[in-house]
């Protein structure tokens, strides 16, 4: 059972048909972290990534495919930080390879959730993350100063990656960025709501609510991702496979 691979294939093909830039992990290169979020004021602003009415998003996708995600590395569609002068539609979309997950589901569950809240604890100098949880938006605003001295996703991503590699399941990861499309902005946030579907009904499976699947709210989700319904009725048989 694969809950994301599909997912994650797709995200794949759509980046990689718009001929991104591409940047291997390099530690080095990572931006200066606060260790807090940084407040930046509208006034020291140089742009919002997802500001306004723009689309904002953010999803993460963990997979135990070596295949999918093969190596650390960073793509950019769009304009980069310094090449930006307004406001921007924007997404950005973390993939994890991780190793194999011991314990039983719940532990596994937890797991997964302990990754994707990752994003809670990078603070970039400059680099203000605004993430909503309800409506899978993440609105970045970016000062003047940190433009100034030179940010990019390049070290964004860096950051990022230094992250989630403090992991020691984390074997790979990939941290994709979107700025400017409009359109494609709009498929991936559409993409990270499913993500957060399917999550959402692994964590109802993982909570042993009822099996009746007639009268299930999750019954959509299921029927449409390969291996949650089975998961369903044999949750606890086996340790879970991403």
């Amino acid at each position: 059972m694969e809950l994301y691979n599909s997912t994650i294939s797709e995200i794949l093909e759509q980046i990689k048909a718009r001929a991104p830039k591409s940047w291997g992990y390099e530690p080095a290169r990572a931006w200066a972290d606060n260790g807090v979020n940084e407040l930046v004021l509208t006034r020291d602003a140089a742009f919002e990534l997802g500001g306004g009415n723009l689309p904002a998003s953010n999803c993460t996708c963990v997979t135990t495919e070596a295949g999918l995600v093969p190596e650390d590395r960073i793509y950019l569609v769009g304009p980069d930080l310094g090449e930006l002068r307004a406001d921007t539609p924007f997404a950005r979309i973390a993939l994890l390879h991780v190793n194999s997950i011991s314990g039983d589901d719940q532990e596994a569950f937890r797991t997964i959730r302990d990754m994707e809240f990752v994003k809670y604890h990078v603070f970039p100098q400059g680099y203000m993350m605004r993430v909503s949880p309800e409506n899978g938006r993440e609105q970045v605003r970016v000062s003047r100063q940190a433009v100034k001295r030179g940010v990019s996703f390049r070290n964004i991503g860096n950051s990022f990656i230094r992250k989630y590699k403090e992991n020691k399941l984390i074997d790979h990861v990939c941290i994709i960025f979107v700025t400017g499309d409009k359109a494609l902005c709009k498929e991936l946030a559409a993409t990270g709501k499913k993500v957060d579907a399917i999550t959402l009904t692994l964590n109802h499976i993982m909570d042993g609510l009822a099996t009746d699947c007639s009268t299930c709210s999750f019954k959509p989700v299921c029927d449409e991702v390969e291996g949650l319904k089975e998961l369903h009725f044999k949750k606890g048989a086996a340790p879970m496979k991403l």
